[in-house]
């Protein structure tokens, strides 16, 4: 939350008017929230405090009052040294926005317009700033005396006498309804302009890896005559079927559905470790130097999905410079507080990762769109290499920044929070430990999957690999197979499971009553999985190949951990 200046600040600005009449706290570009901002910028001169002589409301003759009274712009005043910090005092705008009447207004507390679907957070930014005799500005749902919604651009300051006292606070109105409707219908509008750009490279990439995949398939069947190239040939349809599930991870990350495991992370330490890939990657003609700040706190992140953000943001780096050049990864502290403000950011302290080029730059066009779906200016690829950053970073809680322009290379900050020793997930080693109970033997791996084909597929892939296997369609079945069978050794479970038990539920039900057997999830929407799953379970992302499968089953039988990223804390 943003409030407006401390009053005890002997740092701040001060203005005397009317001969020392008034003295008022000057914002100094200083925002005090979220509100709109009528002036169109943060303001210089208006007053967020102020200290008067006279604290009276009777006197009303003069042109102040008359200019309160004729302003369309809704005005009233409180006395907080009253129970309940009552209204004293309206202007006619505000009866006009509210529909109320005086008689209803006058005593009593503004929380008589909030309704149904006023943000409690919003309640609570307003509370804090009053109980700090603070200046705050904030957008609130609001209802008239009819019960209409409306939204609110609210400001509220606070009032002292030349001693320091509170005496009132000041609130002016705006009622911005119309502003939010054309808000919410343009990027509605951006929304559907973007599905449909989304739905037309979808189709365009996946048309050409089904062309792949089925043609090479029809290949093989007429070349089996000829092994070598029969082999080729499905060779050439599983690596375009694997690019599928490539791609589909790709769109998951741009929605910000894919399945993030965040660690406490050094960033200094995953950039020098990753160093040497992304070196590989730039080439020889593209020289990588890095500007780490020491002393760098740690953050919450997903070590594997940033190295991958940071891979795409510098293979458009590289891309941008066909003759060469320096690619510069720094890593800093967010320090300025309007920057953050202007991220939209909560208050907090903010770590940066920074790439900066000497390619070409992007006119303001082009960066307007940079991050969306299937956007490129490269020509061959998907385009989502970027829109996979942004969706990283915000699902990270962090927010990406680019700058660019023409001819003077690119900049691109990858903001994140620093990391809260409140905010760690507790691991499979700090889970609680299971109530004992009668395990099953070790052997038989349990395969429950509701499609019919997706289950023959794992059934044959282990059994061809030596495994005993029983497969079943239902979470239902599997614990029937679980209360007969004493010789299963793993559950392998499907998360999504529609029309009964889906995997999570099985899984819950397993540990506590054969706690000891291992369980191995596999999902293609890792998002379906709660926080404390996605760190107690092990999970094997769909699609997956037959060495991936092999090596996840291998690795939860022998109850081996992952091992941990260099980078993790």
């Amino acid at each position: 939350m943003a409030t407006g200046n401390d009053i005890n600040d002997k740092n701040r600005s001060t203005e005397v008017q009317g001969g020392g009449q008034s003295m008022g706290v000057l914002a100094e570009g200083q925002l005090e929230g979220n509100s709109v901002t009528p002036t169109g910028n943060p303001g210089i001169r208006h007053w967020q405090a102020t200290f008067i002589d006279d604290a009276g409301l009777d006197e009303r003759g003069n042109i102040f009052f008359a200019a309160v009274e004729m302003t369309r712009m809704p005005m009233l005043v409180t006395d907080p040294n009253q129970p309940d910090n009552p209204i004293v005092f309206a202007n006619n705008a505000f009866y006009d926005l509210t529909l109320y009447r005086e008689q209803d207004i006058l005593g009593h507390n503004c929380r008589l317009l909030q309704g149904p679907e006023t943000d409690p957070a919003t309640i609570d930014e307003v509370r804090q700033a009053i109980r700090e005799h603070r200046a705050v500005a904030v957008d609130i749902l609001n209802y008239k005396a009819d019960g209409t919604p409306f939204w609110n651009a609210l400001f509220i300051g606070p009032i002292f006498d030349k001693q320091g006292k509170l005496l009132h606070f000041f609130a002016s109105q705006m009622d911005i309804t119309q502003r939010r409707v054309y808000e919410h219908s343009y990027l509605q509008a951006q929304k559907m302009e973007a599905i449909g750009q989304l739905t037309a490279g979808l189709a365009h990439d996946f048309n050409n890896l089904l062309q792949v995949i089925n043609g090479n398939l029809e290949l093989a069947q007429r070349l089996l005559a000829n092994p070598q190239q029969a082999r080729e040939a499905i060779g050439r349809a599983q690596k375009a079927a694997m690019k599928g599930g490539a791609l589909t991870q790709q769109l998951l990350t741009f929605a910000r559905k894919q399945r993030l495991e965040p660690r406490r992370i050094n960033l200094n330490a995953l950039v020098v470790d990753f160093s040497e890939m992304l070196v590989r990657t730039l080439g020889e003609h593209v020289q990588l130097h890095l500007d780490l700040r020491p002393g760098l706190p740690p953050c919450l992140l997903d070590p594997t999905h940033l190295e991958m953000a940071l891979l795409n943001v510098l293979i458009n780096a590289r891309d941008a410079m066909p003759r060469g050049g320096t690619v510069t990864v720094g890593t800093s502290l967010l320090s300025e507080p309007e920057h953050r403000q202007r991220l939209g950011l909560p208050p907090g302290r903010y770590v940066v990762l920074c790439v900066i080029d000497e390619g070409e730059g992007m006119p303001p066009e082009v960066l307007r769109r940079a991050t969306e779906p299937f956007f490129t200016t490269k020509g061959p690829g998907t385009g989502l290499g970027l829109a996979m950053v942004h969706g990283f970073v915000q699902q990270s809680h962090g927010r990406l920044e680019l700058d660019s322009e023409t001819g003077r290379g690119t900049t691109v900050r990858l903001i994140f929070p620093v990391a809260d020793q409140r905010e760690e997930r507790i691991g499979p080693a700090g889970a609680a430990p299971a109530p004992q109970a009668e395990q099953p033997g070790k052997g038989t791996v349990l395969i429950v999957e509701d499609n019919d084909d997706v289950r023959e597929l794992g059934q044959t892939m282990l059994e061809a690999n030596g495994y005993r296997v029983r497969a079943v369609a239902s979470g239902e079945q599997a614990l029937r197979v679980l209360q007969e069978d004493d010789g299963i050794g793993l559950l392998f479970s499907d998360v999504i499971m529609p029309g009964g038990m889906n995997g999570l539920e099985l899984a819950e039900q397993v540990r506590q009553r054969w706690p000891q057997l291992p369980i191995l999830l596999t999902t293609g929407y890792m998002e379906q999985l709660p926080g404390k799953d996605r760190d107690a379970l092990p999970v094997l992302a769909k699609p997956y190949n037959l060495t991936n499968l092999l090596d996840k089953i291998a690795a939860t039988l022998n109850g081996e951990a992952l091992r941990p990223h260099p980078a993790v804390l």
